[in-house]
């Protein structure tokens, strides 16, 4: 598949079908998804490589519970920097910190919204006090604890 062929690649239903089916169950076998879709499993190879080409699928990856690791605090974080010059160099930094596990540059009062999963409320304190605010790039930050999260799902293909 062409580079231009990969971005004007459109989905259709038979592609849609494959991709809940996947994304309920990265591990299903072609085979299983053929006869649920009464087509042959050379056909779900092909579109799912399709997919994969035209960067619809960009992998597959296990999902980890991180209340069963012992991550017990989730909370976002809207950072405000003291430039907008100085986006890459926080990110750069914001990067490194383990505890973040999502950033976003966005519009709005925040530059960056990132998301931080620490074991504990002291272990937030810890973070934000010795390694998030000390960041030079950012003039402030504000904290949002999450008690808990609804809703959880990914979109419709």
């Amino acid at each position: 598949m062409t580079e231009k062929s990969a971005l004007d690649y459109r989905i259709d239903n038979l592609d849609k079908s494959i991709l809940i089916a996947l994304m309920d169950n990265a591990r299903a076998p072609y085979a299983e998804l053929a006869k649920r879709f009464a087509v042959s499993p050379g056909t779900i190879h092909v579109r799912v490589e399709k997919m994969k080409q035209a960067g619809i699928i960009e992998g597959t990856r296990v999902q980890v519970n991180p209340k069963k690791l012992g991550y017990d605090v989730c909370c976002f974080i809207g950072i405000i920097l003291k430039s907008a010059r100085d986006y890459p160099s926080a990110l750069a930094k914001l990067e490194q910190l383990e505890e973040v596990v999502e950033a976003y540059y966005t519009t709005g009062h925040y530059n960056i919204f990132i998301k931080v999963m620490t074991r504990s409320i002291d272990e937030l304190q810890q973070v934000l006090v010795h390694r998030l605010q000390p960041i030079d790039e950012i003039q402030s930050t504000e904290t949002l604890i999450s008690l808990q999260q609804p809703i959880d799902k990914d979109v419709t293909p």
